[in-house]
């Protein structure tokens, strides 16, 4: 049975619902087996109220831009729908869960239940206690991408956060392995035999050296200097003439 999970990312007017901040964007990406599917939910939303200039500088999203977006009444079904009992993803989870079940509340449709809840913060702070771990720091971390956010924007963010995510539980190499079983399932190879690492080929020849003769005769000067028997030593092709009659009792 495939896995589906959804990172998702709000923004909103402030910090605090209870207060009079409303949310202003969702952002959700599918995953199925840790796999995007592009099949996304993304909207706007029409607070009913004033753009603080602080939250303004977060994510850019203008009261005049909004004023003509849907309200959460009139897309908390489609929103709903989207996520029913799946797997919700997000990073500080508590902050977003906190705005959607009061939006969700308010419009008659039932709240996000805490264990079908990750939050990405929380796994983060495990795996690097000594911090820090918001999204820019972990995509750094990571090798991913973020340089198209020069704002928070809910869908970007939960884009990228899915990225996040799939290191977080252990690396691109998941991904592949849960991609292997899925082609396993429709083509009937066996994945097993198939996953085994192949042995090396050994090259034809040696490379060649790339070390000059003046390079390795100063080597010598420098062995030869030591005292006692180093590791060196056994790495050094002899000089011709040397270790002879040693060559000759081996071959």
């Amino acid at each position: 049975m495939a896995l589906r999970e959804i990172v998702f990312d709000t923004e909103t007017t402030g910090l605090d619902v209870m207060t009079g901040d409303r949310i202003v964007e969702i952002g959700c990406v599918e995953l199925i087996n840790h796999l995007p599917t592009e099949n996304n939910f993304h909207v706007y939303i029409n607070p009913e109220r004033d753009m603080p200039e602080e939250a303004f500088r977060v994510h850019g999203l203008s009261e005049e831009f909004l004023s003509d977006k849907p309200k959460f009444a009139e897309i908390a079904k489609d929103f709903h729908d989207f996520i029913k009992d799946t797997v919700l993803i997000a990073h500080n989870a508590s902050f977003d869960v906190k705005f959607l079940n009061w939006e969700l509340d308010k419009a008659g449709f039932p709240k996000i239940k805490d264990d079908l809840v990750i939050d990405t913060l929380a796994m983060a702070r495990q795996k690097f206690p000594a911090g820090p771990n918001n999204l820019d720091v972990l995509c750094s971390r990571f090798g991913i991408d973020n340089s198209k956010r020069t704002l928070h924007g809910a869908l970007l963010d939960s884009e990228i956060l899915a990225d996040v995510y799939l290191e977080l539980i252990g690396g691109r190499q998941t991904s592949f392995m849960l991609s292997n079983d899925q082609q396993n399932d429709s083509d009937g190879e066996d994945w097993e035999a198939t996953r085994v690492r192949k042995p090396a080929k050994a090259r034809p020849s040696s490379l060649p050296a790339r070390l000059t003769e003046e390079e390795i005769s100063a080597h010598r000067v420098f062995l030869g200097e030591l005292k006692g028997e180093t590791i060196w030593s056994h790495y050094m092709s002899p000089k011709p003439g040397e270790n002879a009659d040693q060559d000759q009792t081996e071959a």
